[in-house]
């Protein structure tokens, strides 16, 4: 992630989305957090700093939850070959389905996962959609 220019603003909690005139992204408004004592558990967990919101500049902003295979896809499309949690098979160099022109990415392949690695396999899929209408165009 680092690679592909990602800044990690590790206990900060959103608060607001901030837009320009036009509705463009240009910001968050976020709440320092800072790491409580240790519960029964031994989890710490975040707590906001009284008086740290501030607003931080950016241009995108990525909305990330950890999502299972949706189980439609097995019951609508009997020729997708699926792992037996649900995630789809696809081939790892092309992100090619058992469906010919079907590719697929993301937590429908990979389960819940980071969204470096779902952006990483829309990019191999995106090469490989372009060669494969390519190949049609012939």
């Amino acid at each position: 992630a680092k690679e592909e220019g990602i800044i990690f603003k590790l206990l900060n909690n959103p608060v607001q989305i901030l837009g320009d005139e036009k509705g463009w992204v240009r910001g968050m408004r976020v709440v320092d957090m800072e790491l409580g004592e240790a519960d029964a558990s031994g989890r710490r967990r975040p707590r906001p700093i009284q008086g740290s919101e501030h607003d931080m500049e950016l241009e995108t902003v990525i909305i990330a939850i950890g999502q299972s295979p949706n189980p439609l896809l097995r019951q609508t499309t009997p020729d997708l070959k699926c792992e037996s949690w649900g995630g789809i098979v696809v081939d790892e160099e092309s992100m090619a389905t058992s469906v010919e022109g079907v590719y697929a990415g993301g937590d429908a392949v990979t389960g819940a996962a980071t969204v470096i690695l779902a952006m990483g396999a829309g990019k191999k899929a995106a090469a490989a959609i372009d060669a494969y209408i390519q190949s049609k165009s012939e």
